[in-house]
């Protein structure tokens, strides 16, 4: 039920009970703080008086009775009784006459030290009293002093504080509650701000902000890590709908020269070498189509985390060799050497998914490396790295930056007539196994790019 109220509601009602709590404690401890304070000054009270009446009653003075007209005993307020120590009244103020205020226990208590006692009523008056019991001397004997007085002013000083607290105390706790649901509106105000900007954002609005508070408060906070998470959704949508036109350029080009050599094999092929010529033509594209969709079907499932692995452990210079050894015959063709070195490293991986990322470095060192291109097997860090160089011309100033990003290309003369796939197909077949990779243009020329992968 509470959980179904609005947050204004609860946090008013929570600031409510709060203050409600503090409201009924400070009043319980006012009350209690003045009626210890009435008490004190009614003990401090009987104890001058005993002390004054002490005094005319050792010296033998006048009755009680008349003493009353005095400072010493107010009329209807106090009262006083002399008694001894077998309990006879020897002399009484006017309206108690001749009844003790004492049994015996309470007068040998008082002859030892004083006594208080609280009494609900004496002879004569009717209101609740106090009294001090303490021990004289009269006429040469002892005998116990009894002062007192009535409490009603201090029940009636109690009972004023207790209803002025009764009538403050709730109006003081509506105007606190009303006080708390002021402010909790206003700091849900910048969250009902930004779900309403929230809300207005969409796909053709990416680059709205939710509204940031000035306060550096927890709310600033929230809206500023809301923010940041606009701006990575931003940065992804932007990426992917940059995948998509580049996916579409790519795709374009190839299904067009597709279409050229299946329209020229219908119209123009009249010989079988010029039908077979064209169909190798259309084979071509098709397989560079195939590679295509393979190559971006890689890359979308590496963004979801998705990349199939059968993991096993690997001997680093067996791979290696085993990619020296198929293109071996394109070195050759193409004038150049294709070279292993380094010592025996056991990794942890996919075989064909290695072997598909250091192909497509080997194709790349041979298509725009020098003659020579060497592949070699390290450690770093407790990681294994399996490098492809090459004494080529290196990578462009500026290059090294985005080289493992989709459809990145230097420029037209190193294009080649690739997708720009190849190297962020490595990244991401590096990444899966949970390693990276690098690239860096040698000191003197040639690239070196490698990955460095986990042990076994």
């Amino acid at each position: 039920m509470i959980a179904r109220l609005p947050i204004r509601v609860r946090l008013a009602a929570a600031f409510a009970l709060a203050m409600a709590a503090v409201l009924a404690g400070t009043a319980s401890y006012l009350y209690v703080r003045l009626d210890s304070h009435l008490s004190a000054a009614v003990d401090r009270e009987l104890r001058l008086r005993a002390q004054d009446l002490g005094v005319v009653v050792s010296r033998g003075g006048s009755s009680l009775a008349l003493d009353s007209r005095t400072a010493l005993v107010e009329r209807g307020e106090s009262y006083a009784q002399v008694l001894g120590t077998g309990g006879r009244v020897l002399d009484a103020t006017r309206p108690l006459g001749r009844t003790p205020l004492l049994d015996a226990g309470e007068r040998r208590s008082a002859l030892e030290r004083p006594l208080y006692a609280d009494r609900a009523r004496v002879p004569g008056l009717d209101e609740p009293s106090r009294l001090l019991a303490t021990r004289v001397s009269r006429a040469g004997r002892q005998a116990v002093l009894v002062v007192g007085t009535t409490t009603g002013d201090r029940s009636e000083t109690l009972a004023s504080l207790r209803d002025e607290l009764l009538i403050a105390g709730p109006i003081a706790l509506l105007l606190a509650t009303g006080v708390g649901y002021l402010l909790a509106g206003v700091s849900l105000g910048h969250i009902e701000a930004m779900r309403t900007r929230a809300r207005a954002i969409s796909a053709a609005t990416v680059d709205e902000r939710l509204p940031v508070p000035t306060a550096r408060d927890e709310l600033r906070r929230l809206a500023e890590t809301l923010n940041e998470m606009l701006d990575r959704l931003q940065a992804a949508l932007e990426r992917e709908r940059s995948f998509v036109a580049d996916a579409g350029h790519e795709l374009r080009t190839p299904l067009a020269h597709l279409r050229t050599e299946l329209e020229l094999a219908l119209r123009q092929a009249e010989e079988p070498d010029e039908l077979r010529e064209a169909l190798h033509g259309a084979s071509q594209e098709a397989e560079r189509l195939t590679q295509l969709a393979e190559g971006l079907l890689l890359i979308a499932r590496g963004d979801r985390g998705e990349v199939p692995l059968r993991l096993e452990d690997l001997e680093a210079d067996d791979l290696l060799t085993t990619i020296a050894t198929r293109f071996e015959w394109r070195a050759e063709a193409l004038g150049k050497t294709v070279t292993v070195a380094g010592e025996p490293r056991v990794l942890r991986g996919d075989r064909i998914r290695l072997e598909q990322a250091l192909g497509n470095l080997v194709d790349n060192a041979l298509r725009y490396g020098g003659p020579s291109v060497g592949l070699a097997a390290s450690t770093c860090d407790g990681m294994v790295e399996l490098h492809v160089r090459d004494d080529g011309p290196g990578f462009p100033a500026g290059f090294l930056e985005q080289a493992f990003e989709r459809f990145s290309r230097p420029d037209a003369a190193r294009s080649g007539g690739g997708a720009g796939l190849g190297l962020s197909i490595v990244r991401t077949i590096a990444e899966a196994h949970g390693g990276s990779v690098h690239a860096r243009n040698g000191a003197s020329a040639g690239a070196d790019v490698w990955l460095t992968l986990p042990t076994a």
